[in-house]
């Protein structure tokens, strides 16, 4: 297993908690994929590593049937458990080898925060197989945005991660602003499969006590696998620092860069 694979493995670590902890993604991304897709009730749709179903349930309730296909067979229960009384079918198995029904095609492929997980050399040739002549790709991802006069506990902490061995390099990307996030529109061209039909940036708040704010740590990658002294240390000294402030909270900046690409023939 290489390192890609082990990161993407270890979110089944994650399964009991990832449908709480992570953030809801924002009604507005929703409805403007709708709106560019002009997708209508009833509409096939694919979910390439839906995890817990955070994307999948607020397509449900808008009357699409979807598939899912996801890797973690935890997750993939977690998923069928949060989704019950919905139009949903979850797969557990890789979406680089899975093979739909003869005849099936579906009008939407999408992914939130889970594309770039997919082998970049087979997702879009995949998702273009399976979809519809007149189909749509569409996938984002939440990443952490910091706006000029947000919270300074981000950068304050960095010391503890470079005390632990976990700090990042400096670089100028790593504190990227609200519509600063990356675009993939050249990735998406350099397919030949797909032509961009829109690209839009999302950018949303929440506020974290300190525990709820370590459990949003242990959904990611970098966290679960990190030795679990370090991250004693790490969760111990969030605990400290957020005692210490009036409203004991983090305010947390989330961006969202949603990608919308149409079907060539």
């Amino acid at each position: 297993m290489n390192e890609n694979e082990r990161l993407r493995a270890s979110f089944e670590q994650a399964a009991s908690i990832y449908q709480q902890a992570r953030p809801d993604y924002p009604e507005a991304l929703f409805d403007r994929l709708i709106r560019t897709t002009q997708l209508k009730p009833g509409a096939r749709l694919l979910e390439v590593g839906c995890a817990t179903g955070k994307a999948t349930l607020p397509l449900a309730k808008r009357g699409f049937a979807i598939t899912c296909v996801e890797l973690g067979a935890e997750l993939a229960a977690a998923a069928r458990q949060n989704l019950i009384g919905t139009e949903v079918d979850v797969i557990n198995a890789n979406f680089e080898d899975w093979q739909p029904a003869a005849g099936a095609g579906f009008d939407l492929v999408y992914a939130a925060t889970a594309w770039n997980w997919v082998d970049p050399k087979m997702r879009y040739r995949k998702a273009w197989q399976v979809l519809r002549p007149d189909g749509h790709l569409a996938f984002w991802n939440a990443a952490h945005v910091f706006p000029d006069g947000g919270d300074p506990f981000f950068r304050d902490i960095q010391t503890v991660y470079h005390e632990i061995g976990e700090g990042r390099p400096v670089a100028d990307n790593d504190w990227p602003r609200p519509g600063e996030l990356l675009e993939q529109k050249a990735e998406i061209e350099e397919s030949g499969l797909f032509e961009v039909a829109e690209i839009r940036h999302f950018d949303w708040e929440r506020v974290y006590r300190a525990e709820a704010y370590i459990r949003l740590l242990e959904t990611f990658s970098g966290h679960i696998l990190m030795e679990q002294g370090k991250r004693d240390k790490l969760f111990d000294e969030i605990r400290s620092r957020l005692s210490r402030r009036p409203d004991q909270s983090v305010r947390r900046h989330w961006g969202a860069v949603l990608h919308i690409a149409r079907r060539r023939s």
